[in-house]
């Protein structure tokens, strides 16, 4: 049997700023824009060619709404891989991305965290071989 994570969950103040932010500084793709009612769109992101991806949930309750940019309680929550860390590296310092440190080489290869639009830390990575 096959089974694969199709979307994660990803609460977000506004659906429009987030649809920016990953289209234009991540570069993700937008899988569907979908109205469900007034308040409720089905708005999917992901990297090109990935099975994985984001669906963006408008916060609607006091409690998503605190947990905007802190659903992993400050750890990091999205592990985002490349197959060319140096060049998307460059291409994210110019789109204005939010590096905590300096990238670094792991056993499991080269990484750098980034904070993304709301603050929830990413690793960026370039598996090794």
């Amino acid at each position: 049997m096959k089974q694969t994570i199709g979307y994660v969950t990803y609460l977000v103040n506004d659906y429009d700023e987030a649809i920016e932010y990953f289209t234009k500084k991540l570069r993700f793709e937008l899988n569907e824009d979908t109205i469900i009612n007034e308040t409720k769109r089905w708005v999917r992101v992901a990297p090109p060619g990935a099975e994985t991806g984001l669906l963006l949930a408008k916060a609607s309750t006091e409690e998503q709404k605190r947990n905007v940019g802190n659903q992993t309680g400050g750890r990091v929550a999205f592990f985002l891989y490349t197959d060319n860390f140096d060049r998307d590296y460059e291409k994210m310092k110019l789109s204005g991305i939010e590096f905590t440190e300096e990238p670094r080489s792991e056993v499991y290869g080269k990484v750098i965290v980034f904070k993304d639009l709301y603050g929830n830390k990413w690793d960026f990575i370039q598996p090794s071989k």
